[in-house]
């Protein structure tokens, strides 16, 4: 077997490029670049010393590559046929070295540690976890558990297995398991895998008069003992683990077989940080960490924002429990298709945004009238419905344009996928069990939104009843003893009035509502799923892959009928699967995906496929979560393909869509950080600048609404519209008292929520206006510093920066020591004077050359050279500070500067070089080497940081930074709270740079001023980092001590007995 004693086994990093797409060198090829994944390109591979390369290109993100995982100790015992034929690529082996080399160690809580894969899409996490179970089936654990979203995915599952000649381990599905007592004694007989899905995890079933529980019968199988592989796949269904009976489960299953060794492996493990709970055996919070519970850990983490998230994907990198690779978007191109709206459809949302206007009023009115106390679930519903209802539209209104785009597609040889989420498969159900089971028409799922609304949630007597307020056992009791006088005297109960006086007004309303909404639904868009079927030629056009169970198809003869998705010999289950083969075999080049296919189903340009056409994937409903999205773009872009996808993401002119822009982009922007290690990784150049739903959107909303109601309407007639609007969709409300005011509670989500029910031209009107706030706050938090700009370059562009001072401290940590790193980065920013002599040799332009200041800088001018740039704008280079980032006109050049238009003279080490200026008011002895001189040591004149004994850094040309790099997570709470009594501003800022000696580094960066205070401070970083080393040695120390005491005190104790 190769030897595995390397720690860059078949390693491959990332180079970064600029975002205009360049050609790459000679030795590379042109790409474009994704823009979900903004850093990632085209990479050098370091020489593998194990297995062969991977088939394509994969990539790790500028961030994580800047940490180095730990040393590799593992001895793999996959057989050398395996390795050498590429059945597993270098960098599967390496996850499977990692992941089995983390599996040794042992947490403080007594349980064994875990793995996190966090690969993307396409690089091949099935033979990955395939390859742990086989390590482990040959080290003699012959039991493995593998646990995914759908039980279709089994057989993937054994296909994973087969690739890498794992003939010999049996897959076994759970469901195929009867519960009962016999088949639980076969079952415990049972070698290999035990496949099972998250849900049935919370199944039970009544088995032989006996109840038992799936996770019970799993637990029977795996015996307390079991020490063999948990694998949880698409891990990110378990997110929500104390909310949800399917996170709870997996929480107690991980609890209840302690020496399990569990992998998580999901491309989307956690698009935010509360959504980690159920990885607890990746040893971040608990004993022996900085954080007692998920609950500190998470509060540390959101208190700190995106900056925070990074070094938790760092720090688990380092810490060796965690790998992220992707790949290459090269070749992958993508747009954003702004979707113009016709007025015919303007006219009825219009019409339906004034409808659900007065809706809100009747709703209130009928409240009103009843007495409604708690209205809670009745607000609920109904503004969950408007939000469902408008985005039906919002979707509606893209089809058109979307089917002449793939018509285009189409006849350009390619072929088309279109992602959506939901189907609208409820409604279509509900008015088919309203017709006895026959249809023949099309459904609109957003008039059945509004029309299920009215009927099961307008106010009602019943309502009233129910909401009463007091004791709910006396109110069951009165009710018992109503009905048992209605039994005995059912003569008296039938004449007894059943309705107050208010029922025949509310049901007159009621009807009114629905009266109206019939009317509307004549003229709103069809069932977009259904609609888009139709209009490529029915469903022998059409690959659907969704998880409704029939459709509303046309027939040769123009008629219209409902008709089920299964198929002679195949069931629900497998005709996604079916749909699929027949999509990548070329029977048909349109398929749409839901949610239901988001997860497990290639339909990449395979090699190995006949429908080798180059994929068209456009979104015309955007997931409302980062991790659906992701799961969802990872379908048409995998390994082995012929051609790599195009993206187009439709988004109409309606403003409310940027609500679900925003939903996405905010989730892209956070789970990039969590699961990459930099928010970049999932962002997208065109979608994160939806993104409001940050601290700058949290503060930017509420004046918005504060200045519309405030604002003069006689003179500004915008506000009086907005105003309106903003009542219509109850962000405004009415008071006698106080006029008008804001609804409690307003937050932006909400806020973004509720425009979508205002008319087209009114809803456009106030989000520019939100927009023109938001876009301000930004400015003025960037000039303040106070905004957030993720993983920065220190000193981007510069050659010459070095490591002048370093402290390292060791930090016990869990589940493996590490160390803290406290750098001193000098960075010489200028431009020494044989380079800028040099450059002026080469310049032949009237403006072009050195120039003086026309104000003394103490008792000198301040020099500049200046060259032609593109345009009219000149390129200026300053002693101090090398090449000026913005370039400058002429005419603001001359307004400060005098160019110099006699000769210049070199100097060597002995002479000074000499500008001597047309005007004789400067002096001749001065130089560019004086100004440099002049910015390495405080200058002559009044300074009042110098006066008070505080370091100048104005204008200097080496500048002087700070960084903590390493096992950040260890020490974060001590460091943390140290900088938030100091500053106060919770970002953490996270900045990157390569020094001259191409050492990457990637830490917390402290400005001078801050890291002096700590420096000052009863408690600077140096204790901070001492003490959370010395808390957990100490612990030890003090066993030690006792145990040689104690063992003194026996042997004692032994010669004392020998002897007496």
């Amino acid at each position: 077997m190769p030897s595995t004693d390397l720690p860059n086994v078949g390693r491959q990093t990332e180079c970064q490029h600029p975002v205009f797409f360049p050609l790459l060198n000679t030795a590379r090829l042109s790409c474009q670049m994704f823009p979900f994944f903004l850093n990632c390109s085209f990479c050098s591979s370091y020489t593998a010393t194990i297995g062969i390369s991977h088939p394509d290109i994969v990539v790790e993100t500028n961030t994580l590559s800047s940490v180095p995982p730990p040393d590799i100790t593992y001895t793999l015992s996959i057989p050398e046929p395996t390795v050498n034929c590429g059945l597993l690529s270098a960098l599967q082996l390496e996850a499977i070295i990692y992941a089995c080399q983390q599996h040794e160690v042992i947490l403080q809580n007594n349980q064994r540690a875990g793995f996190l894969i966090g690969d993307g899409a396409g690089v091949g996490k099935g033979r990955t976890v395939a390859g742990i179970i086989l390590e482990n089936y040959l080290k003699g654990r012959k039991k493995a558990l593998w646990f995914s979203i759908s039980n279709d995915l089994k057989f993937d599952a054994e296909r994973d297995l087969k690739d890498i000649d794992a003939l010999n381990i049996p897959v076994h599905a759970l469901n195929k398991v009867s519960p009962g007592v016999e088949s639980a004694s076969r079952a415990e007989r049972m070698k290999g895998v035990l496949f099972a899905t998250y849900s049935a995890l919370i199944g039970e079933s009544q088995a032989g008069g006996q109840h038992r529980t799936r996770i019970k019968q799993i637990l029977d199988w795996c015996k307390p003992d079991f020490d063999g592989v948990i694998i949880f796949d698409e891990c990110h269904k378990a997110k929500n683990a104390t909310s949800t009976k399917m996170g709870k489960a997996v929480l107690d299953l991980q609890n209840k077989l302690p020496r399990a060794r569990v992998v998580y492996a999901s491309a989307t493990g956690a698009s935010e940080p509360k959504n980690m709970i159920y990885m607890s055996r990746l040893g971040i919070w608990g004993e022996g960490t900085p954080f007692r519970a998920f609950e500190d850990f998470l509060h540390a983490i959101e208190k700190r924002g995106v900056g925070a998230m990074e070094i938790v994907a760092m720090d688990m990198k380092v810490s060796g429990m965690y790998i992220a690779r992707q790949l290459s978007f090269s070749g992958v191109s993508f747009r954003v298709e702004e979707i113009g709206l016709d007025s015919d459809f303007k006219l009825v949302y219009n019409k339906a945004a004034k409808l659900w206007a007065e809706a809100l009023q009747v709703f209130m009115r009928a409240a009103d009238e009843l007495g409604l106390v708690s209205r809670k679930s009745l607000w609920g519903q109904f503004w969950s419905s408007h939000q469902r209802f408008f985005k039906y539209l919002c979707i509606a209104a893209k089809v058109r344009c979307l089917v002449e785009l793939a018509r285009k597609e189409l006849l350009a040889g390619k072929c088309i996928v279109i992602g959506l989420q939901s189907t609208g498969e409820s409604r279509t159900r509900e008015v088919l069990d309203e017709n006895d089971g026959q249809l023949d028409r099309f459904v609109s799922a957003a008039e059945g939104v509004f029309q299920s609304l009215v009927t099961k949630h307008f106010p009602s007597e019943k309502q009233r009843r129910e909401k009463a307020p007091g004791n709910k056992r006396k109110r069951k009791r009165q009710s018992v003893v109503h009905m048992f006088v209605c039994t005995v005297f059912l003569a008296i109960c039938v004449n007894v009035p059943s309705a107050s006086p208010f029922t025949a007004r509310i049901e007159e309303m009621k009807q009114g509502l629905l009266n109206k909404i019939s009317v509307l639904g004549k003229e709103l868009p069809l069932n977009t799923l259904d609609e888009l079927i139709d209009k490529f030629g029915g469903p022998d056009k059409v690959s659907e892959m969704t998880g409704r169970k029939g459709r509303v198809v046309r027939r040769p003869d123009g008629s219209v009928r409902y008709e089920s998705r299964a198929e002679q010999n195949l069931t629900i289950d497998h005709i996604n699967i079916k749909e699929k083969d027949r999509f990548m075999g070329a029977e048909k080049f349109v398929a749409i995906i839901s949610e239901a296919a988001s997860s497990g189903i290639s339909l990449q340009a395979d090699k190995r496929v006949k429908n080798q056409r180059r994929r068209v994937h456009m979104t015309l409903e955007l997931p409302w979560s980062a991790d659906r999205a992701i799961q969802q773009f990872g379908r048409t872009h995998r390994s082995n393909q012929v051609t790599a996808p195009e993206y187009i993401f439709l988004i109409s002119e309606l403003a409310g869509e940027r609500r679900f822009a925003s939903i996405v982009a905010k989730r892209l922007e956070s789970l990039g950080a969590l699961t990459h290690g930099d928010r970049r990784a999932t962002e997208s150049r065109d979608l994160s600048k939806y993104n409001f739903e940050n601290k700058v959107g949290t503060f930017g909303r509420p004046p918005s609404p504060r200045s519309i109601r405030r604002n003069n309407s006689c003179f500004f007639p915008l506000f009086a519209d907005m105003k309106i609007g903003m009542m219509d969709v109850g962000i405004f409300c009415r008071e006698s008292r106080f006029g008008i005011s804001t609804e409690k509670d307003c937050s932006i989500t909400k806020f973004l929520n509720r425009i979508l029910g205002l008319e087209v031209h009114k809803q456009n009107y106030l989000f520019q206006y939100f927009t023109d706030n938001f876009d301000y706050l930004i400015e003025k938090d960037k000039k303040e510093g106070k905004y957030d700009m993720g993983i920065l370059d220190l000193a981007p562009g510069n050659d010459e920066i070095y490591e002048e001072k370093q402290e390292t401290f060791l930090t016990v940590g869990n589940p493996q020591d590490g160390q803290v790193v406290l750098y001193k980065i000098s960075v010489d920013r200028g431009m020494p004077w044989g380079e800028a002599y040099n450059r002026s040799l080469k310049l032949s332009g009237p403006d072009e050359g050195f120039y003086l200041s026309l104000k003394l800088r103490g008792n000198h001018p301040c020099v500049l050279l200046a060259e032609q740039g593109r345009g009219k704008n000149l390129i200026v280079y300053k002693p101090n500070i090398g090449k000026q980032t913005h370039p400058e006109s002429l005419d603001n050049l001359q307004l400060r500067y005098r160019k110099v238009t006699r000769g210049l003279r070199g100097c060597d080490d002995d002479e000074r070089s000499v500008l001597q200026p047309a005007n004789p008011v400067f002096p001749k002895e001065t130089c560019w080497e004086i100004i440099i001189s002049l910015s390495f040591f405080p200058r002559n004149g009044k300074c009042k940081k110098i006066e008070e004994g505080q370091e100048c850094l104005q204008g200097m040309r080496l500048r002087q930074y700070h960084m903590l790099c390493g096992a950040l997570l260890r020490v974060w709470k001590r460091v943390s709270d140290v900088v938030s009594d100091l500053t106060s501003s919770s970002i953490l800022q996270i900045v990157r740079l390569k020094t001259k000696h191409h050492n990457k580094q990637v830490g917390q960066y402290n400005d001078p001023e801050t890291h002096n205070m700590l420096q000052c401070s009863s408690t600077s970083v140096k204790t901070a980092l001492f003490l959370c080393a010395r808390d957990t040695h100490f612990k030890y120390i003090c066993v030690c001590v006792y145990l040689y005491i104690y063992i003194f005190f026996l042997i004692l104790l032994f010669i004392y007995i020998y002897k007496y």
